[in-house]
């Protein structure tokens, strides 16, 4: 099977998290078994070294340069530029953004010239260089990721919204936008029952399959030890708005209660680009803001437990599973285990839920006092790692949605 893989986003290394972690394992997967062709853009960041070393995963590397965008344009002017040609073209501005004609051109060019039998859009942006009437010819999927429209009615409902206005402006465009494009692939990925249900309402007519993230075992191994101690850890890019909701909220809410109790209780919040909201945080005593580490499992394996208290989101969340393949006890609220079994009748305990603050102060001290939970924990949730979130079952199941 001739696949052509979309991806606006460089997908290497796999360490900048997110959109490139789940692209690279998927196209690794695939570039085994079949000749894969991956389109992608260029940013400054990305070095020639990567260039190279991702070239040797794929059959064909084609890459353009990331297009200008006017998205940093400030002003009113510009602002109310970008709102009218949502309204009329339909499709969000972080979405025009990504389009390149050039790029455009050449898939044009491939697919009408049958080289391909599979197209893949890793990540839900990647729709705009998708014919509609290619699905009539191909197989064309869409890796969605997330909904962007469920993404920001929840920020709304939430009071999270970093622009509330704007966003209530946006909202019935999205649902449009998201509508028109989940009509022009033959299947659509989702990587949670939750998410699934955000864009089947927008076309039920639509075949859907579920497909979690992964993690790699050799780049987070089991902990050889329990650390014992009182000390947290909440990882993530700290750039992207639901990590930095969360850090916020855990920092400023709950610590300091957890703090009284705990007097040597210390808070890491590990990842890369802290804008200053989060940076600021390293103020309060007893917290550290790490910015990028060289191994983000040895900073899970000193940690006594990790917490994801996330309030806004959809999707499985690459921390947890990382978290859970590290052996650390996961504490975590309902977005942070979205997609997960791990509590309930019939289920192994393998994370501690709590959504309030009263609730994760209750469930951290429980796992601060108690080493028998903290084993219990550690070793169910990387039997569920192992058995159903490894990248190998990841990427066996996306072969199959593809070959039907």
């Amino acid at each position: 099977m001739k696949i052509l893989m979309i991806s606006a986003t460089f997908p290497y290394p796999p360490t900048r998290g997110g959109t490139p972690i789940r692209t690279f394992n998927l196209l690794r997967y695939l570039s085994q078994r079949h000749p894969v062709t991956l389109v992608t853009q260029r940013s400054e960041d990305v070095s020639d070294q990567e260039v190279e070393e991702l070239r040797q995963y794929v059959d064909q590397l084609v890459i353009f340069p990331r297009p200008h965008s006017d998205q940093t344009q400030a002003g009113t002017w510009a602002k109310i530029k970008r709102f009218g040609e949502f309204v009329l073209e339909g499709t969000p501005p972080s979405v025009r953004s990504i389009y390149s004609p050039a790029m455009q051109d050449w898939i044009d060019q491939w697919v009408n010239s049958g080289y391909c039998e599979a197209i893949t859009c890793e990540h839900s942006v990647n729709e705009i260089f998708v014919r509609q009437a290619w699905k009539q010819q191909l197989k064309t999927v869409v890796d969605v990721h997330s909904s962007i429209y469920g993404t920001c009615r929840q920020q709304l409902e939430t009071h999270t919204a970093e622009k509330p206005l704007r966003d209530r402006l946006n909202l019935p465009l999205l649902h449009r936008y998201e509508k028109r494009y989940c009509s022009k692939f033959s299947l659509i990925v989702a990587t949670t029952v939750e998410d699934r249900h955000q864009l089947q309402a927008f076309n039920p007519e639509a075949t859907f399959e579920i497909i979690p993230n992964g993690v790699d075992l050799d780049q987070f191994p089991l902990r050889t030890q329990d650390p014992g101690g009182h000390r947290l850890i909440f990882v993530g890019t700290m750039d992207y708005i639901a990590n930095i909701d969360a850090a916020r909220y855990f920092s400023l809410e709950i610590f300091p209660q957890l703090r009284e109790r705990y007097g040597e209780a210390k808070l890491v919040l590990a990842g890369a680009r802290p804008v200053p909201e989060v940076s600021e945080l390293s103020k309060i005593p007893g917290i550290e803001v790490t910015g990028r580490v060289p191994s983000m499992a040895e900073y899970l394996h000193q940690a006594t437990v990790c917490i994801v208290p996330m309030r806004i989101g959809f999707g499985i969340k690459n921390k947890t599973l990382e978290a859970m393949a590290a052996g650390v006890p996961v504490v975590a609220s309902n977005s942070g285990l979205e997609g997960l079994a791990v509590d309930g009748a019939n289920v192994p305990l393998r994370a501690l839920r709590a959504n309030t603050t009263e609730e994760y102060i209750a469930a951290i001290s429980q796992l601060f006092e108690d080493a028998q939970l903290r084993q219990k924990l550690s070793e169910n949730g990387r039997n569920l790692i192992e058995s159903e979130y490894t990248w190998e079952r990841v990427g066996q199941r996306y072969e199959q949605v593809l070959s039907f």
